[in-house]
């Protein structure tokens, strides 16, 4: 077998490395901070976020399975938005990764109150 050969058959079996996800540094567990006002006593929740390549956004939100979500990046900025229930109402998410953590706001149709938040890394 000829040396351009061998070298070819091993780099076909040569593990191939992952590419890396498009949306990874927002993908995984946040904790979310959503006191009204900073000196409150601390209110936090989990939201856990698996976004596809495609910008699809899975996962859940204070307990609560994530129904419909998208992410995207424009503007020097990583952003998602998406939507959950309780039950009894629909809930609109939106943020933006900031500086390492996330700022955002979630707008409770039913309830008519918008609460903004912040997010950090688990």
């Amino acid at each position: 077998m000829s040396l351009l050969a061998t070298a070819l058959l091993l780099l076909a079996d040569a593990p191939v490395a992952a590419a890396p996800q498009k949306f990874a540094a927002i993908s995984g567990g946040w904790t979310v901070d959503l006191r009204v006002d900073l000196a409150d006593a601390a209110y936090t929740q989990p939201m856990d976020l698996t976004i596809a390549d495609d910008g699809t956004v899975t996962g859940s939100f204070y307990q609560s399975e994530i129904l419909a979500g998208k992410a995207g990046r424009a503007q020097g900025r990583t952003c998602i938005a998406f939507r959950t229930t309780d039950g009894q109402g629909l809930y609109h998410t939106s943020a933006c990764l900031v500086d390492g953590r996330m700022v955002g706001q979630t707008w409770a149709e039913g309830r008519s109150f918008v609460l903004p938040w912040t997010a950090e890394r688990r």
